[in-house]
Order: C-alpha cells, then sequence, then structure tokens
C-alpha cells in the first residue's frame, strides 16, 4: 500500500498520514461543519483519502490543512481561491525542499567518494620521487667564481 507521498507503508503502522477519521470526527477536530469539508473537498483545498466505498477518511495532516484553511479564510481574510494557491505554493515549497535535500546528499557522496579517491592516488605515488618545485626566473645576475686553492 502506498501512501500519497508514495512511499511504501506497513498498513498498520499509524502516523501523520493514516486516514482514520470519518467525516464527522474530522469536523468536529477541526471545528468546521461536515459540509464545509465536503465544499473543500470539492474545490480540492482538503482531498482525504477514499475507501472502498468512497467515503472520506481524513488523516492528522487533513486535520492540520483544515485548521490552516479555516485560520487564512477567518482570520486572515483570504479568498477560498487564494488558500488554494497557498497549499500549492506550500507542496511545490516542500517538494523543492525534499529534493534540494536529496541533490545535497548526492553532492556529499560525490565529494567523499572524491575525497576517497585522491587519498588512493595519493597513497599510490612512489616514495621516491621529490616533487618537483617550479623555480622563477629572475633577471638577476649571480657572479660565480671559483675557490682558489690558497684561499
Amino acid at each position: 500500500m502506498e501512501g500519497r507521498s508514495g512511499r511504501s507503508r506497513n498498513p498498520y503502522e499509524l502516523n501523520d498520514e493514516t486516514p482514520v477519521y470519518v467525516i464527522s470526527v474530522a469536523a468536529q477536530l477541526s471545528g468546521l461543519h461536515p459540509q464545509t469539508l465536503r465544499q473543500y473537498d470539492r474545490l480540492g483545498l482538503v482531498s482525504p483519502d477514499r475507501t472502498a466505498g468512497r467515503g472520506r477518511r481524513y488523516s492528522a495532516r487533513d486535520i492540520e490543512l483544515l485548521r490552516a484553511v479555516q485560520q487564512l479564510s477567518q482570520d486572515e481574510g483570504v479568498n477560498l481561491a487564494g488558500i488554494k494557491r497557498i497549499i500549492e505554493l506550500q507542496n511545490q515549497v516542500a517538494a523543492l525542499q525534499q529534493k534540494v535535500a536529496e541533490l545535497s546528499a548526492a553532492v556529499e557522496g560525490a565529494a567523499a567518494a572524491m575525497r576517497q579517491r585522491e587519498a588512493q592516488v595519493h597513497a599510490s605515488y612512489r616514495r621516491d620521487l621529490v616533487p618537483y618545485q617550479d623555480v622563477q626566473q629572475t633577471g638577476a645576475l649571480v657572479v660565480w667564481r671559483p675557490k682558489r686553492s690558497g684561499d
């Protein structure tokens, strides 16, 4: 069974995404009327999972979202179209943050592999070789005079 996040999960494991609340309980927990929950579902603001008989089942995350929709609507004066756009943008930001975390982990893994390979290359150097250092040429003139046998 896969949740809305796309991950496989144990069907008996309860978490924030587990759809367990019928509409009447979700309405009580969110402080909204069941008809309001149906309207939000029709508008795509909060889309609960469905049972085989098409009954709505709300998760704890859905309840939080219902409360957030209510707060934006009542306290902030945002219309339902604006709330839907806010939710879409929040979902997009969450997806992008997840992608950034995945890419950061991939970059760190590649950097660690590179450091390991670099250490292997350095370990393979022959120890009897001396690194070459480029000496800069200058315009200075050095006079060499051989020592005389009496000096």
